[in-house]
């Protein structure tokens, strides 16, 4: 069974590429940023922090389809597809991802679907922590810079008001607290085959990555 793990910083490509390459493998997709974010969005949607969203989250249902994410609260459906992408839930999703109790739920919902479907799953511990026996591990990466244009030329896309610097700004601060929390920190895994993404376009990182997927003989 085919699984790809696809880690790196925030706006690396990581999401962009796997949704190609899972449609061009027929594997399934699982974006694992959108289910903390789906976490902030409940911690903020409630205003409650800490214990109580773990106790929350036991009633809530996470549903990554294509391009959209929901969830269900109680019977009740909300598609947050562009909610969890503003920049407060992008500042909030920092502190959830930090927070091992919230970890622990989701790190069981990802081993689940990646023990039970060929996947490919992007995030910043896949290869390292959720899929450590990957059969393919990719680590992307690029100068924040040009990863701080590729996120504020996403958000001007959507309509998002913000400035370049305060996106930037954002960026230096993620890498930070993804590199250096105690818990599953940001990292390479020593058999992952790091690509820096800073020249290419997407379709060229794909191609790489399809290349590697070849080699190992799928």
């Amino acid at each position: 069974m085919l699984r790809i793990a696809i880690d790196g910083p925030a706006g690396s490509g990581k999401s962009t590429v796997a949704k190609k390459i899972s449609k061009i493998l027929n594997l399934t997709y699982v974006d694992t940023g959108a289910m903390y974010r789906s976490c902030a969005w409940v911690s903020a949607r409630l205003e409650i922090n800490g214990n109580p969203l773990v106790d929350k989250l036991k009633d809530v249902d996470i549903q990554l389809k294509n391009d959209s994410v929901c969830i269900i609260i109680n019977g009740e459906l909300f598609d947050i597809t562009e909610e969890i992408r503003t920049p407060e839930i992008t500042k909030l999703t920092g502190e959830i991802a930090s927070d091992p109790s919230i970890r622990k739920i989701l790190l069981e919902k990802q081993k689940i679907i990646a023990q039970s479907t060929p996947v490919v799953m992007d995030g910043r511990d896949i290869g390292t922590v959720v899929i450590p026996d990957a059969e393919v591990k990719i680590f992307l990466t690029a100068n924040p810079e040009e990863r701080a244009k590729r996120r504020y030329e996403e958000m001007v896309a959507k309509g998002i008001n913000t400035k370049f610097e305060d996106v930037y700004n954002e960026i230096l601060d993620r890498d930070f607290k993804d590199s250096s929390r105690d818990l599953a920190p940001l990292k390479k895994a020593e058999d992952s085959v790091e690509i820096d993404t800073t020249s290419l376009s997407i379709d060229e990182v794909v191609t790489k990555i399809i290349d590697i997927v070849k080699a190992k003989g799928y």
